[in-house]
C-alpha cells in the first residue's frame, strides 16, 4: 500500500492485488512504527493520522534492552504503539483518496515479462499488462520464486507460537525468561483477551499450531493453561532469516517481506518494508514516466540491499541474546550495561529507529546520502517545515543563500526550487552537529542528494543522476 500511495502521488497508474476479501486482518502482528517511518510518513502529510490513533512511547530496544530516543534531534523522537491491523486501515483509507484500485480476493498466478512489459496472469483467470510488477506478497513470495530470484539464509534456531485467547484464570502478565526463551502474558485493549507469546521447547516449522499446542506451551512455562478457550488467532513464526539475492530481475521488483524476512525481534520487519517503498516508488515513477532511464532502479538493489542485510544480522543477534541459558544471561548482561552508557545507546538506538541509515553517495558533506532535518524555515510564503515540502513526493532544492543564487532552469519541470533561510544548528543523530550548507538537493525519499557549500559544484551531475537529463524545451 505504501509504495500504492508513492506511485500515485507521482501520477503513476498503479492497481493492487491482493488476495485477502476485505482489509480485516486476523491477530494484530506488527506492534508499532519507529521513529524515521514516522518521518516519511510526515514528509507524505499523513503522520498524524496515525498518532492520532497510537500511543507515543519509547519502543526502541536491541534484545531487550530498552533504548531511549528522547534527546534524539528529530521532531519525532519517540516510537509509535500501534497494531498493524489499525496500520493497515488507516493506509488503506489514504490510498482509497489517492484513487488507487485494489483487486480484491486475486493474486498473482504467474507472469511473463519482456522488453517493454510484464504480461500478469491472476487467480481469477483474467491477464493484466503492465510495464513493471512489484512483488509484495511476503516471505513465501511467489513472484519472487518464479523471477528465479534466489532466497539464501539461515534455517530457524526456535520457533514461537503467538496467540489472542481469553482465559478462565487470571494469566501472570508480562515477560517471562526460563531455558527456553521470553514468554509473555499481555492484556488487549478490549481487556477481556490475552495476547500470548511462547518460545517452543523445540523448533517446529509449517504446521499449523493447534488449541492443545498453546496449552502444552503455556503449561511448560506457567504451570497452568489458565483455562484457555475462544482463540481468536493462533500463529506460528520463527527466527527464518533470508534475503533476496536480488531485488530486481528486469522488471519484476522485491519489497518487503518478499525481499527479507528474519526474526521480528526489535519490530522492524513492517517499518523496513515500509521504507524499501519509500526508497523505490519515485525512482520507479520516474522509469515509467520515462523521466529517468532504467538504471536509476539498479539504484534500489544498491541503496536498500544492504539495509536488509544490516536488519538480518540485528535480529539474529538479538535472537541469540534471548535465549534462557546462564551464559547468554551474563552475555546479555553485559551488552545492557554498554547500551546504557551514551555513545553506544545512540549507536543502536539510531540503527533500530531507522534514523541512521546512509547510503553511499559518495565523499562529501556528513548530510551528503542521509536523511534531511526537518528544518523550521522561513521562506518568502512564510515559515514551513522541511518535510511539508515533500507533501507530493517531488524533490527539492533548497537553497538557503541568497535568493535567485541556484539557476535549474533545465529540470525546473521536475523538481522544486525554495528560496529559504534557516539560523539553527544542523544536527544529525549520533553524529551530532554539522556545518550549515548553503543548499540542499532532496530526493523525495526524504534523502540528501547533494550538498551546496556556496558553490553550484555537482549540482548538475546530481540533478542529471537522480532526476533526468536536461529539458531542451
Amino acid at each position: 500500500m505504501m509504495l500504492a500511495a508513492e506511485l500515485a502521488l507521482s501520477r503513476v497508474d498503479v492497481v493492487i492485488v491482493e488476495r485477502r476479501a476485505s482489509q480485516d486482518l486476523a491477530g494484530s502482528r506488527a506492534g508499532g512504527l519507529h521513529s524515521r517511518t514516522i518521518e516519511v510518513l510526515d514528509q507524505r502529510g499523513v503522520a498524524d493520522r496515525f498518532l492520532s490513533q497510537g500511543k507515543v512511547m519509547q519502543v526502541g530496544g536491541f534484545a531487550m534492552v530498552p533504548l531511549d530516543i528522547s534527546d534524539f534531534p528529530t521532531r519525532h523522537n519517540y516510537g509509535l504503539a500501534l497494531w498493524q491491523d489499525r496500520i493497515e486501515r488507516i493506509l488503506a483509507t489514504w490510498i482509497d483518496e489517492l484513487a488507487v484500485p485494489i483487486y480484491r480476493e486475486r493474486e498473482v498466478t504467474g507472469f511473463a515479462q519482456d522488453d517493454t512489459g510484464v504480461d500478469v496472469e491472476l487467480s481469477d483467470g483474467r491477464s493484466s499488462r503492465a510495464k513493471y510488477l512489484v512483488g509484495c506478497d511476503g516471505g513465501r513470495s511467489l513472484i519472487r520464486k518464479k523471477a528465479g530470484i534466489d532466497f539464501p539464509g539461515w534455517d530457524p534456531s526456535t520457533s514461537y507460537l503467538i496467540a489472542e485467547v481469553e482465559m478462565t484464570g487470571e494469566p501472570e502478565l508480562g515477560i517471562r525468561r526460563d531455558d527456553r526463551g521470553i514468554h509473555g502474558l499481555g492484556r488487549l485493549e478490549d481487556g477481556k483477551r490475552v495476547r500470548v507469546v511462547s518460545t517452543e521447547q523445540h523448533v517446529i516449522q509449517g504446521n499449523e499450531p493447534t488449541l492443545a499446542d498453546l496449552r502444552e506451551a503455556l503449561i511448560a512455562v506457567y504451570g497452568t493453561d489458565y483455562g484457555v478457550h475462544n482463540v481468536a488467532w493462533l500463529s506460528r513464526f520463527t527466527d527464518t532469516t533470508r534475503q533476496a539475492a536480488s531485488y530486481r530481475e528486469r522488471r519484476v521488483l522485491l519489497a518487503g517481506d518478499a525481499a527479507h524476512v528474519h526474526s521480528p525481534a526489535g519490530g522492524q520487519g513492517l517499518n523496513l518494508g515500509v521504507q524499501d517503498a519509500v526508497n523505490l516508488g519515485w525512482k520507479l515513477a520516474q522509469v515509467v514516466k520515462g523521466t529517468s532511464p532504467e538504471s536509476l532502479l539498479d539504484t534500489y538493489q544498491a541503496e536498500r540491499h544492504p539495509i536488509g542485510a544490516r536488519v538480518l544480522k540485528t535480529t539474529m543477534a538479538q535472537t541469540a541474546l534471548n535465549r534462557g541459558d546462564e551464559r547468554t544471561k551474563a552475555l546479555r548482561e553485559t551488552l545492557s550495561e554498554l547500551l546504557n552508557m551514551d555513545e553506544p545507546r545512540k549507536r543502536y538506538a539510531a540503527m533500530m529507529s531507522g534514523l541512521d541509515v546512509h547510503y553511499d553517495l559518495g565523499v562529501g558533506h556528513p548530510l551528503l546520502g542521509r536523511r534531511t532535518p526537518d528544518l523550521d524555515l522561513a521562506t518568502e510564503g512564510g515559515p514551513r517545515r522541511v518535510f511539508t515540502l515533500l507533501h507530493d513526493a517531488r524533490p527539492v532544492l533548497l537553497n538557503l543563500s541568497e535568493p535567485g543564487a541556484l539557476d535549474i532552469a533545465p529540470w525546473a519541470d521536475r523538481v522544486r526550487l525554495i528560496d529559504a533561510r534557516y539560523t539553527g544548528v544542523w544536527e544529525l543523530p549520533v553524529l551530532g552537529p554539522v556545518a550549515a550548507p548553503t543548499a540542499l538537493l532532496i530526493r523525495p525519499d526524504g534523502h540528501v542528494a547533494w550538498v551546496g557549500n556556496g558553490t553550484e559544484q555537482g549540482l548538475c551531475e546530481a540533478l542529471t543522476t537522480w532526476f533526468g537529463p536536461r529539458s531542451h524545451g
